[in-house]
């Protein structure tokens, strides 16, 4: 313990003695320390922001979705062939009747997605449309009117007129006057609002408060020219049953797409727990590669306290040799420039985590108030994997120095050679 004592005696002795030289050093391992925590960190806010908005569904909520057959519905080839246009018209609005027979299911909305321009006087708009039937608010909970009602399945069934706005596009036409019973010009038709919608907020880059729900059937015939559906959204009654649901709807596609061959399914079925882990798998494995790029910084750090402690051993040779010559093992003296780059990682990574904290806070204040409500994360485990990354770049970069310092012969030194 004594012997430590001294080392770390003499390493502070020697940093104090080169301030401006120690202070350049800490800077590299600081700017790398912040950003290992504000990747990591931001990461996490997001993931937690998808997870909820994902959650707000409901345990009991099964997806289903349009894919390219024989592909799988999370992978490259079918994200690929979706982009280049691929279109997969086979899932019908029949389909999700058929669906919601079914003894588990409790009900069902299906919908698909369109643009548009939209025309309220001399405002014009292009507005993001989602399709989607009458029972949309009761499975999606994060469907609330705030003002006028929500399409009726009479009015969806007969293709009726109607629209009901987020609430950025009320703001666009309407400003602070009342919007419902007026009218907007969609694609050159009039549309009668029946409803706006409360302040959702975003996942990502897709604003809720931008879309505008029409009837699925008015979509399909007046907008987009289809008879088909993007999606199926399924509630099934019992949340201990919804493996079994989705057996049952996949014996029901399969038997109404007369599919008999595993793989060649074009839909994919998927629960609300499925979803959230694969969000947790992506986003962990973006997370590793994000911190992965952002610690190149703590090795130009790390490099940083390697030049320096050479720097240091060269121009402290004579002391090094008057130390072995008084009884100093090689073991002290590398300890001691081991101790000096210890020192010198840590207080970086320290002041890292004070001016991420920092930072961290102003940022999610400033993204909440564009109305991206992302909490503040700033959690245990990120600050000890950035200290700890500062640390053992403190080690790694620091071992080489010092064991050429250790390997000095005393007499060379002590008569000015090295």
């Amino acid at each position: 313990m004594h012997e430590l004592f001294l080392s770390l005696k003499f390493a502070w002795k020697s940093l104090s003695t080169n301030v401006g030289r120690t202070l350049l050093t800490i800077s590299g391992v600081i700017i790398g320390t912040v950003a290992i925590l504000v990747v990591a960190s931001a990461g996490d806010a997001v993931e937690q922001f998808v997870l909820k908005q994902i959650e707000s569904y409901g345990g009991n909520t099964i997806q289903i979705e349009v894919k390219v057959p024989s592909a799988e519905h999370v992978s490259s080839e079918n994200a690929g062939g979706i982009a280049q246009g691929i279109q997969v018209t086979t899932l019908t609005v029949d389909d999700s009747e058929a669906i919601e027979k079914l003894s588990d299911v409790s009900g069902y909305y299906a919908g698909i997605v369109g643009q548009a321009l939209a025309t309220y006087r001399d405002t014009n708009k292009q507005v993001f449309l989602l399709g989607a039937t009458s029972g949309a608010p009761s499975i999606d909970r994060g469907i609330s009117v705030a003002e006028g009602s929500f399409y009726t399945d009479a009015e969806d069934r007969g293709a009726a007129q109607v629209v009901v706005l987020g609430s950025e596009i009320k703001k666009v036409f309407f400003g602070e006057s009342e919007a419902v019973g007026k009218s907007i010009t969609i694609k050159g038709q009039s549309y009668r609002v029946s409803g706006v919608l409360e302040e959702r907020g975003s996942t990502g880059f897709v604003s809720f408060d931008d879309f505008a729900y029409i009837p699925l059937r008015t979509m399909q015939t007046k907008i987009l020219g289809v008879d088909s559906v993007s999606f199926i959204t399924v509630s099934v009654r019992d949340e201990n049953r919804v493996e079994g649901a989705m057996v049952e709807i996949d014996r029901v596609l399969r038997d109404r797409h007369d599919i008999r061959k595993k793989g060649e399914e074009d839909y994919s079925i998927m629960s609300i727990q499925e979803a959230q882990e694969l969000v947790s798998s992506v986003f962990g494995a973006v997370r590793i590669l994000l911190i992965a790029l952002a610690s190149i910084s703590l090795v130009v750090g790390g490099v940083g306290i390697m030049n320096v402690l050479f720097v240091s051993v060269a121009e402290r040779t004579s002391e090094i040799g008057l130390r072995k010559a008084v009884g100093a093992r090689p073991k002290d003296i590398l300890r001691q420039f081991l101790i000096e780059a210890t020192l010198v990682a840590l207080s970086g990574g320290l002041i890292g985590i004070l001016l991420s904290s920092g930072i961290l806070f102003l940022a999610f204040s400033a993204i909440a108030a564009l109305g991206y409500p992302l909490s503040f994360v700033f959690s245990a485990e990120n600050v000890f994997l950035a200290l700890g990354f500062s640390f053992f770049s403190g080690i790694i970069f620091g071992t080489y120095p010092a064991w050429k310092a250790s390997r000095i012969d005393p007499i060379q030194a002590i008569r000015g050679g090295t």
